[in-house]
């Protein structure tokens, strides 16, 4: 039975709320990642993903260079224990219609950030999610 530890992203990329849009969306290119945590001084603000980006300010013809992260970002961050099973990580992200949840330690320390890609490699390696999870991005 794999832990949401076995299969989360550990490498958490951290942005302040003012970051604006375009720097974003470099740090998770050139990451090849696409979801940034968000904080507010030392406080967890919310997470952006590249879905965030392209819905709420490209489709609402936000200026990328002057739209800052933290009006973009979803607040509402869904949280899962590191040693919580992979299949409960998979029927929170089914519950509550996400794609990613934050990792917390016992002590509700951020650790890192599980992905249903994540989950797909690991449960149905042979799944076509799992295919594209693990495939480089096109360029």
């Amino acid at each position: 039975m794999y832990r949401v530890s076995d299969v989360m992203t550990k490498q958490v990329v951290y942005l302040p709320a003012e970051t604006r849009l375009d720097e974003a969306a470099r740090v998770m290119k050139e990451s090849d990642i696409g979801d940034v945590v968000v904080t507010d001084g030392a406080t967890l603000a919310g997470m952006l993903t590249d879905r965030d980006i392209v819905v709420r300010a490209v489709a609402e013809r936000a200026d990328p260079a002057t739209t800052t992260i933290g009006s973009v970002i979803t607040r509402e961050v869904v949280m899962i224990e590191q040693h919580a099973t992979a299949s409960e990580a998979a029927a929170l992200m089914r519950e509550r219609n996400i794609r990613r949840v934050l990792v917390c330690d016992r002590d509700r320390k951020l650790v890192g950030i599980v992905s249903l890609g994540d989950l797909a490699m690991q449960l149905d390696p042979n799944s076509a999610l799992s295919d594209i999870s693990e495939a480089a991005p096109n360029m």
